[in-house]
């Protein structure tokens, strides 16, 4: 089992907003990009950055967006839609979507629109 799968989404999800503000972009940009990937509402975001949630719960809970095979490319030089093993698959997609947004492509772009 990777390191990542229980590590809470809390501890990286700073790194997130770090990533995209540094860039001009916004929270809200942010968390419309995870609830597009998740399902989760702002809400539920929040509920689950405030109980710990590990990347593997939160994925087991999260009800993926049927778009996510048109999520291609790389992360870190590994190709997203290469990677063998669901979980991580699922947590680069959002590594990816993360990256684009704070790259400046349009939110229509990276929500697959």
């Amino acid at each position: 089992m990777h390191r990542i799968f229980t590590t809470s989404v809390a501890s990286v999800y700073p790194h997130y907003v770090n990533k995209v503000e540094r860039k001009g972009r916004t929270v809200a940009e942010l968390d419309a990009v995870i609830a597009w990937l998740t399902g989760f509402d702002e809400a539920a975001l929040r509920e689950h950055l405030e109980a710990g949630t590990t990347f593997e719960e939160f994925f087991a809970a999260a009800d993926l967006n049927p778009g996510v095979s048109l999520i291609t490319g790389s992360v870190c030089g590994v190709r997203v839609q290469e990677v063998e093993d669901p979980l991580m698959r699922q947590i680069r997609y959002l590594d990816k979507l993360v990256d684009e947004l704070a790259k400046g492509r349009p939110l229509e772009k990276v929500l697959r629109s």
